[in-house]
């Protein structure tokens, strides 16, 4: 049952969470995702600091490469998940379009790889049922 659910609307809601201010989280200059997380030193001696905005990338990456993974089933509930994935992707752009603070770069790239997953959802899917003589 859970295999079936698109890893990228995890991603969606944890954005519009953070976004709206749920978490109390106060950002630089009104924006959450410039807070800093973590900062290194390195050996250069520059220090190399992460932001929210490039742990909720780093999340939505890593979640893309797990569905990626998923895409290489085949069977109704692979075309369940494109579908599902498709809607996602479609709510990530209807947002983008019409809500402020989605209007971000941090939520664009979400969008993408949300794009990214359904085009190769889709091409993995076909490439595999193409090599699958069970199917013909």
């Amino acid at each position: 049952m859970f295999a079936i659910i698109p890893l990228l609307a995890i991603a969606l809601i944890a954005y519009n969470v953070i976004a709206m201010g749920v978490l109390g989280l106060v950002g630089v200059n009104g924006d959450v995702w410039l807070t800093q997380v973590m900062a290194v030193p390195m050996l250069s001696g520059v220090i190399w600091s992460m932001t929210l905005g490039d742990v909720m990338i780093l999340f939505g990456l890593i979640l893309l490469f797990i569905e990626i993974i998923k895409s290489t089933n085949i069977g109704t509930r692979s075309i369940i998940d494109h579908m599902l994935s498709t809607f996602v992707f479609i709510a990530f752009l209807v947002e983008f379009l019409l809500v402020g603070f989605a209007a971000h770069t941090v939520f664009f790239t979400l969008m993408l790889i949300a794009l990214i997953d359904v085009i190769a959802g889709f091409s993995v899917s076909i490439r595999g049922a193409t090599r699958d003589d069970s199917l013909g």
